[in-house]
């Protein structure tokens, strides 16, 4: 099966690049999906190996910090079932699991920090995802052409 590529977003005031560097062996799970397309794709689609944009949304600047690699694919979300987590929901099945996350490891920093105003800004990038009117899964597929296209701008 060939490296598929994904873009990642993440609210710094929950969960930052920052913090990620501060992780032991800088991984962490990839938790609190709650969105069924997102969900499939966290399930079905990620695979050990893939590469990830790690993006902060709800930032200033919106921008992809860095890359990521997968490093464990689709398990069950444990918060789901935590009544004292925000992520927690009360329709979750133990026998039938409801949501999903996956392991990432950071990979590398982008010596410069990739705005969505560039990625906008960039012909190359008019088709992505995470640029497209009403597009607001917290995790988009990204084509090869993208990836290259943002680790260029960021100095990699």
């Amino acid at each position: 099966m060939s490296k598929k590529y994904w873009l990642f977003k993440s609210e710094p005031g929950d969960f930052s690049w920052d913090d990620l560097k501060k992780r032991k062996n800088k991984t962490t799970y990839w938790d609190g999906v709650r969105n069924y397309q997102a969900r499939n794709f966290l399930r079905d689609e990620i695979k050990r190996g893939d590469g990830v944009l790690f993006y902060h949304s709800n930032a200033d600047p919106l921008a992809v910090m860095g890359l990521c690699e997968v490093v464990k694919e689709g398990y069950p979300d444990h918060t789901q079932f935590d009544s004292d987590n925000k992520h927690f929901d009360p329709k979750s099945d133990e026998e039938n699991q409801t949501w999903f996350m996956v392991d990432i490891k950071l990979k590398k920093e982008l010596k410069n920090p990739v705005a969505l105003i560039a990625m906008k800004s960039n012909p190359k990038l008019k088709d992505l995802k995470l640029i497209q009117r009403g597009n607001r899964l917290s995790v988009l597929p990204v084509t090869k052409k993208e990836w290259d296209e943002i680790l260029k701008m960021g100095g990699l």
